[in-house]
């Protein structure tokens, strides 16, 4: 299913979804092995700013009494309140300077999975010339799957990198059903390590 031999060039973008210390280990909403995905994307982030090509971050950027959270009556402890060390980037994460942060589910009463929902990302990927999306982050089976859905729906073409994603797993093989639904969508399945720049 994963395709090492991805090529980087023109029109590609990176997006790296909620790399948030309160989805690391130790946070509030931890996904599993979470900090792996870390230095994977900090290296593609690299590649990217090298050959001149845009990053993208999105991240949950929540108010202190968002509908999400349990005392809400939402699903999840509160998590990724914003301006708090839980919703900053994990501090390995090696963001180029120019990428462009993306901050959703910021009103308290709408919830948003997707890094396109109610935000200017697919304004601000067009006007950066993307029609393909390297997408990596967290989780798999929530916010990168939103995430991937919505970017196919607007008519990119999505390459999801599979050993810089992880899943929640609230119920088990919710990942790989999630790995499933985006590739039966049309995205492609390879990973960080894929492929040189294009010539």
């Amino acid at each position: 299913m994963e395709d090492p031999s991805v090529a980087i060039g023109p029109g590609d973008a990176l997006v790296l979804v909620d790399v948030q210390n309160d989805f690391l280990p130790g946070g509030a909403l931890a996904v599993p092995d979470g900090d792996a995905v870390v230095p994977r994307l900090s290296r593609l982030a690299g590649r990217f700013a090298t050959l001149g090509l845009p990053v993208f971050a999105t991240r949950d950027w929540h108010p202190p009494d968002h509908c999400s959270f349990r005392e809400q009556g939402g699903p999840w402890p509160p998590h990724c309140i914003a301006h708090t060390e839980g919703a900053a980037f994990a501090a390995q994460l090696a963001l180029p300077a120019a990428t462009r942060i993306v901050s959703k589910a910021t009103r308290a009463a709408a919830d948003a999975y997707s890094g396109f929902e109610g935000t200017d990302l697919d304004e601000h990927l067009r006007a950066a010339g993307a029609a393909r999306l390297f997408v990596g982050g967290l989780a798999t089976d929530y916010c990168v799957l939103n995430t991937v859905r919505d970017a196919l729906r607007l008519g990119y073409r999505v390459i999801v990198l599979t050993d810089a994603i992880r899943a929640v797993d609230v119920t088990p093989g919710d990942g790989e059903r999630a790995i499933a639904e985006m590739v039966r969508l049309g995205a492609k399945m390879s990973d960080t390590r894929g492929g040189a720049p294009a010539c």
